[in-house]
């Protein structure tokens, strides 16, 4: 079964993929399209594919891509490195973050964001740390913690803040957010969404991966997506979370899924 085809330009489209891991076949034949300016939730069941789908936006080399085509405002994502998919534009905030020993936060964001600069443009010092202490302060995050090594020794919820923090001072075309809220108590959710929604604006463009409603009452969608056995079999306004909320998957499983899924 195909899924629509999306050909806009200037945006994130995904068409007809499918993708595979240890030769198990997790994303089958899944169409999307992301817009700058708008926050599309990508809901599902444990097994749907969710965090697949981001490792393999991301170039995980682990996932191998069969078919299908992810075009960035128009460019072939499949056919670059994943350096490459972050100087274009793209920003991956994974569900478990990774720990760098060694290298503070304050060094590493200033690689990134050089990195991201082009060719032969040197990094204002001044101009970097006015910026990076700006957005520390719109998520709460202490001074200190730019000479710590990047997400060592780290709570849950520093960690989601820091990856928030990356991409605040990346400003990313596209931003893909896996279990955002993931380990975060109440207190520490409303910073991170406090954060995601400051940065919201006409150029970004943000998919959010999740399990729960409730983080969706602090980031509002502007369109919602379930995700069920490696493809999108329904789309709707925010009411379509809150029924999930109600009536969890198993009644769209059961709309959506009584025929097989072509493999």
């Amino acid at each position: 079964m195909r899924g629509p085809k999306f050909q806009i330009m200037n945006s994130l489209v995904i068409n007809d993929l499918r993708a595979t891991v240890a030769g198990n076949e997790i994303i089958r034949g899944l169409s999307l399209e992301i817009e700058p300016g708008k926050v599309h939730a990508v809901m599902g069941p444990n097994g749907s594919g969710k965090s697949t789908l981001a490792k393999v936006l991301g170039g995980h080399p682990d996932y191998e891509v069969t078919s299908g085509e992810v075009l960035m405002d128009g460019e072939d994502l499949l056919a670059l490195e994943p350096d490459e998919r972050a100087r274009k534009g793209l920003f991956i905030a994974f569900q478990y973050p990774m720990e760098i020993p060694g290298v503070s936060n304050a060094n590493f964001l200033r690689s990134a964001v050089q990195a991201r600069l082009p060719e032969g443009e040197t990094l204002d010092a001044t101009d970097y740390y006015a910026r990076l202490y700006e957005k520390m302060d719109l998520l709460d995050i202490d001074r200190k913690f730019t000479a710590r090594s990047v997400n060592e020794g780290f709570s849950g919820g520093e960690k989601k803040r820091n990856e928030i923090l990356q991409m605040a001072m990346l400003e990313p075309r596209y931003a893909i957010l896996d279990e955002t809220d993931s380990g975060l108590d109440i207190d520490a959710l409303k910073i991170v969404a406090h954060g995601v929604n400051t940065l919201r604006g006409p150029g970004l463009g943000v998919m959010l991966i999740t399990h729960y409603q409730r983080l969706l009452n602090y980031i509002v969608p502007d369109v919602v997506h379930v995700m069920v056995h490696g493809r999108i079999v329904r789309t709707g306004g925010r009411e379509l979370a809150l029924d999930l909320e109600e009536k969890g998957y198993e009644w769209i499983i059961k709309d959506e899924l009584e025929e097989p899924v072509a493999v």
